[in-house]
């Protein structure tokens, strides 16, 4: 029999009474899987959740591993625990007791009996994720430069570009762009330290393609905002603010990040980017907002760490950041976990000054989300607010990238900025009540 899963302390499990995201993907990993959080900030070389913030912040290095080998090593073990039962190597009688699902390669058993139960439910999703277990060891080559593949300036207008197959016409033949990636001394240093086989290469070619839509999927999403609110960079400068940037947008930035907005609109007369939220990460592309203009024709990256709605206060009001002409935010996760609503109030409330910012200045606005339920409660809490709903829809340029709750993996994967919803100023009192009255019905 295996062990009592004991209760972790605080600092491995913190709460939920600050603005940082990561708090809740913490406490809702223990929620799913005790223990895991200690796990996951051991592998990293932290004692705790303080330690982890402080990385975050710039206050203290991040983790460091002695070889490629060690680090794709403890990223794994993070992995490790039963599907099934949800054990953890730790609360088990033989820690090595656990062995991977030999087709997918990702979920781990700790008996025959465990993965028995679990095949009903696991081989719905083993497939999907097989490519997930590729894919998060491929996104390692975005940290060393080798992806995203380079791509070229559009040969088509972006009001007639509104799908991936639309872009992959205009892109040609990816392969002379591919294989330098393919027979890169880092990919080969990848598979010859993941632990893991190297899959084949047409697998390879699929992984490369997805985890570069992830990539791409972000400045396409700017641009698809630019489009459905109208707005012309060809005949003036435009300043994107991209309200709730964390660690996905900013961690290891790069000033070249947002060039795939000057392939879309070749010649503009300018686009600013600034990444906004107390959990950016400081890098050589989280420079000060632009008080002017850039160069033509150039994607300019910017940031700041903190509030929105401090960040209009002490920068956007005072002059020394231009004010935006489109607000996005990469799916800000306003239902959180509607299945604890104390915590749902918590992310709302964090939230609210900003959105009636947004709403009160009349700024078009585009947030992405993940999927169905999270943009239905989206709709709802910006109806509440009395938001002007102008568009929602499935994005045409969603990440194709799978992914995976990875305490809780036998799900529907997700995929980053799979919907969208556009919002813009106060809802005329009319269309409030004609609203009112469909949620009635």
């Amino acid at each position: 029999m295996a062990e009592p899963i004991p209760a972790l302390p605080q600092s491995y499990a913190p709460g939920l009474d600050s603005v940082f995201s990561d708090q809740l993907g913490f406490y809702s990993i223990d929620s799913n899987v005790p223990g895991l959080s200690k796990v996951i900030l051991e592998k990293l070389n932290m004692k705790d959740y303080g330690d982890y913030r402080k990385a975050m912040e710039g206050k203290t290095r991040g983790a460091t591993f002695h070889s490629h080998k060690e680090m794709f090593d403890k990223m794994e073990d993070t992995f490790k625990f039963c599907a099934a039962c949800k054990k953890l190597p730790a609360h088990l009688p033989d820690p090595k007791a656990l062995k991977r699902c030999i087709k997918c390669l990702n979920l781990y058993y700790c008996c025959k009996e465990c993965q028995k139960s679990d095949w009903p439910l696991h081989k719905k999703f083993c497939k999907k994720l097989r490519l997930v277990a590729i894919d998060r060891l491929v996104e390692w080559l975005i940290s060393t430069g080798d992806l995203p593949f380079p791509t070229q300036t559009w040969s088509r207008p972006a009001a007639e570009v509104n799908s991936w197959e639309d872009w992959l016409a205009m892109q040609g033949d990816l392969g002379p762009r591919m294989e330098p990636i393919l027979s890169g001394e880092n990919m080969t240093e990848l598979w010859d330290n993941a632990g893991r086989s190297r899959p084949a290469e047409a697998d390879l070619k699929e992984s490369v393609w997805r985890v570069c839509t992830e990539f791409l999927s972000r400045p396409l999403t700017i641009g698809l905002g630019i489009k459905l609110f109208n707005l012309d960079p060809y005949s003036r400068p435009l300043t994107i603010h991209v309200v709730g940037a964390a660690h996905s947008e900013t961690l290891g930035a790069r000033v070249t990040d947002m060039d795939e907005l000057s392939n879309m609109f070749p010649g503009h007369q300018g686009l600013e980017v600034v990444m906004v939220g107390p959990e950016v990460v400081e890098g050589k592309a989280i420079r000060p907002p632009l008080k002017q203009f850039g160069p033509k024709g150039k994607s300019y990256i910017s940031g700041y760490k903190g509030l929105y709605h401090q960040f209009w206060e002490d920068v956007v009001e005072k002059g020394d950041a231009a004010k935006p002409d489109l607000v996005v935010g990469f799916h800000p996760g306003l239902d959180a976990s509607q299945e604890r609503m104390d915590e749902v109030e918590k992310v709302e409330q964090g939230w609210v000054p900003t959105l009636l910012l947004l709403r009160d200045y009349n700024i078009p606005t585009l947030f992405t989300t993940i999927h169905e339920p999270e943009l239905e409660y989206t709709l709802q809490i910006l109806l509440e607010l009395e938001m002007h709903i102008k568009a929602t829809g499935v994005n045409p340029f969603r990440s194709q990238k799978p992914e995976q709750a990875q305490a809780c993996p036998n799900k529907p994967p997700i995929y980053y900025s799979a919907q969208y919803v556009c919002f813009q100023g106060l809802l005329e009192r009319e269309e409030l009540e004609e609203a009112e009255e469909a949620e009635d019905d």
